[in-house]
């Protein structure tokens, strides 16, 4: 099988970096300079009619969107190496549920502080009540995982999966976004255990 990963610096990419290193997955990386425009070249285009990162050639076939390339590389690398539950274990439920979840609902509202905030946003968009909602419903999504980890290690259970990964990443950008983990004690401790795995820490460096 024959994998390219487009890819950029500190973009929506570093989770799915993290998950092929992670389960160690033979591919081609090609770097993006976003600044200079690479992702809206004709060529890539075609691949991608979006023009982001990150995407996958599969044997000459595209995959775009994080969320799906993490669960198809789980699906076809992640179970042989127990990082991904297969179709019929009831884990399966739990890591399809709150990977989606990560990306829809907490990824979605970082996404509206950021907008309403960001210095990378025009500041025309810029609404200080807006922010400051959103960053309230972060930390309420942050007590859901919170109690979630205050009765396991991990998303899934005892052991790492790639669900930490994509889970993680994103507690991970949050704290980027000035986002605190006060009052999350059980979060912390899981952000640290993340941040410290190779496969995440590398690939925020």
């Amino acid at each position: 099988m024959n994998i390219v990963f487009y890819r950029a610096p500190m973009s929506s990419a570093i989770p799915v970096a993290s998950v092929l290193t992670e389960l160690q997955v033979p591919h081609q990386r090609i770097t993006f300079d976003l600044d200079a425009g690479d992702q809206r070249k004709p060529a890539f285009l075609k691949l991608n009619p979006n023009g982001k990162v990150p995407t996958l050639l599969v044997d000459g076939q595209p995959l775009f969107e994080a969320l799906a390339i993490m669960q198809w590389l789980g699906d076809h690398f992640g179970v042989a190496k127990k990082l991904w539950p297969a179709d019929g274990d009831p884990a399966r439920f739990a890591a399809l549920s709150w990977s989606t979840w990560n990306y829809v609902t907490l990824g979605g509202t970082l996404s509206r502080l950021l907008t309403a905030s960001s210095p990378t946003v025009p500041p025309e968009l810029h609404h200080p009540p807006l922010a400051e909602a959103a960053k309230q419903q972060v930390l309420e999504l942050f007590g859901l995982l919170d109690d979630r980890l205050s009765q396991q290690p991990f998303m899934l259970g005892q052991s790492f999966s790639l669900l930490d990964i994509i889970v993680g990443s994103t507690v991970l950008w949050a704290q980027v976004c000035g986002v605190p983990l006060n009052g999350h004690p059980a979060l912390s401790a899981y952000a640290e255990q993340c941040k410290a795995r190779p496969s995440i820490r590398d690939e925020w460096q």
